[in-house]
């Protein structure tokens, strides 16, 4: 990766450290938000408390239990905005992303099986790991003499959209048939699961492993992206090995899918409208763009299920819900600035 030039790098660094202030705030405001508010002066203490492990105080105990959630919307936001930027890069379109392209219903289709067979935590992880990286699969080889001849922009991202399309309406039909079987006792949640919600979202490592890994190699490979989104082409030229990129995108995108999923099941339009817009503010150099997609992300997943939780309070509402309603709205003005 090319070093940043000074202007370029203090412009980037103010961005970020904005987007890093907006994401602190956004876990504050979740941890502060709910049926029982937590008052700005007692957060310093209860926070204290909290990092010390010994919660005393409700506004303690409030925080603990909420930073836990925060924390997974975040993971869950920031891993789906970054999935959505790199098959925006490596499609050189900015209205794909996992969801689109089935890659999240084939997440959705592994998990749901392992729910229905009643297996593990573990084997749920590893199902829609499994289910996700098969339609990636499936999606490369169908269009892999496309992207190779460089028509990925044209008819080539036309043909693997359409492709993803059809893999995503296989998919809601294998979900339909297993919610149409399940028992009545594991209806509900995996209906609630399909919906997208973070309540009762354990907090675990893994997710943040994964992400981490995903931003690492995003980072590593900026250069490369920037030169896919402008011309797979002219990337050979440059010295980019594009089978070998295009071919981590995909698998990376979906782990970050199938790490998403699992953690708060199916939540469209962040992946799609967060990286566009990060991109329509700062610029589509990928190594502002990337940090800048993944604390956005999570920043806006965070505020969506606070919104989730306080709207109709103590009533929560399934934040795939939020994000939808939020979501449709600009996908459709986005859509429309494209085609002018």
């Amino acid at each position: 990766m090319h070093p940043v030039p000074p202007p370029l790098r203090q412009r980037a660094v103010t961005i970020l450290a904005a987007l890093l202030c907006a994401a602190v705030a956004s876990l504050l405001v979740a941890g502060m938000s709910g049926s029982i508010a937590v008052a700005p002066g007692e957060l310093p203490d209860a926070m204290l408390q909290v990092l010390h492990g010994r919660p005393e105080s409700l506004a303690a105990s409030l925080l603990e239990l909420r930073a836990g959630r925060a924390l997974m919307a975040f993971v869950t936001g920031g891993a789906l905005a970054l999935a959505g930027v790199m098959m925006q890069a490596l499609l050189r379109n900015p209205l794909a992303d996992p969801y689109v392209l089935g890659i999240s219903a084939g997440a959705s289709v592994g998990a749901l099986f392992a729910l229905l067979m009643m297996c593990a935590a573990a084997v749920v992880d590893a199902a829609a790991l499994g289910g996700a990286v098969a339609v990636a699969l499936v999606l490369y080889l169908l269009a892999r003499r496309d992207m190779r001849s460089g028509t990925a922009a044209e008819g080539g991202t036309s043909m693997l959209l359409l492709t993803g399309t059809i893999l995503s309406s296989a998919c809601i039909a294998l979900i339909t048939l297993m919610l149409s079987i399940a028992p009545e006792g594991r209806l509900r949640s995996m209906v609630f699961w399909m919906i997208g919600d973070l309540a009762g979202a354990p907090l675990r490592l893994l997710p943040w492993i994964v992400l981490a890994a995903a931003l690492a190699y995003a980072l590593r490979n900026a250069r490369a992206l920037n030169m896919l989104a402008l011309h797979a082409e002219a990337a050979v030229t440059l010295g980019v090995r594009v089978g070998t990129v295009r071919k981590g995108l995909f698998f990376v995108s979906a782990l970050l899918t199938a790490s998403a999923v699992t953690s708060a099941g199916s939540i469209g339009f962040v992946g799609l409208i967060v990286p566009h817009a990060c991109r329509f503010a700062f610029g589509p150099d990928h190594r502002v763009l990337v940090p800048a997609a993944v604390l956005s992300g999570g920043s806006l997943l965070v505020l969506c299920d606070t919104l989730a939780r306080t709207i109709v309070a103590p009533t929560q509402l399934p934040v795939g819900a939020i994000t939808a309603l939020i979501g449709t709205p600009i996908f459709l003005y986005q859509l429309h600035r494209l085609h002018k």
